[in-house]
């Protein structure tokens, strides 16, 4: 069973069979599908799962924060199942792809007290941007 089931099974999260497939399809590390390709993959495994409840599956996920809705560039929104572990993003500026990635140290520690301008900071988001071997090497 994937994390990701196992969490929301341990919240006591009704899982119906189009939840279920929802939740499969995000299992995995790296897995940053947008809305679009969730449904597409679901679709294959349950063939009459909607639309509507893949998205409404995607926000009740984010709700919960079990999932993380990464919007990066204007692109589509990407559902991002790597909610309990601290991580950042590297994207793509060609092809839009994103990898989570684990830096050392305290993202905090960059933000001198001079600039954080009485804020409590709790948290950052890092986004690494660059090109990906395929976009750099190209076709």
């Amino acid at each position: 069973m994937s994390d990701l089931l196992e969490r929301l099974r341990g919240r006591g999260w009704r899982l119906t069979s189009q939840r279920r497939v929802v939740a499969e399809v995000l299992d995995g590390e790296h897995v940053h599908l947008t809305a679009d390709e969730v449904h597409a993959r679901a679709v294959e495994r349950l063939p009459e799962i909607s639309r509507a409840t893949v998205y409404n599956t995607l926000g009740e996920l984010v709700c919960l924060g079990e999932v993380l809705e990464v919007a990066t560039d204007g692109r589509a929104k990407r559902y991002d199942p790597n909610a309990h572990r601290p991580h950042q993003h590297l994207v793509c500026s060609g092809c839009g792809a994103i990898r989570d990635v684990h830096p050392q140290g305290d993202p905090l520690a960059g933000l001198p007290r001079s600039e954080r301008f009485g804020f409590t900071v709790s948290g950052a988001e890092i986004t690494y941007r660059g090109l990906c071997p395929g976009c750099t090497n190209g076709p």
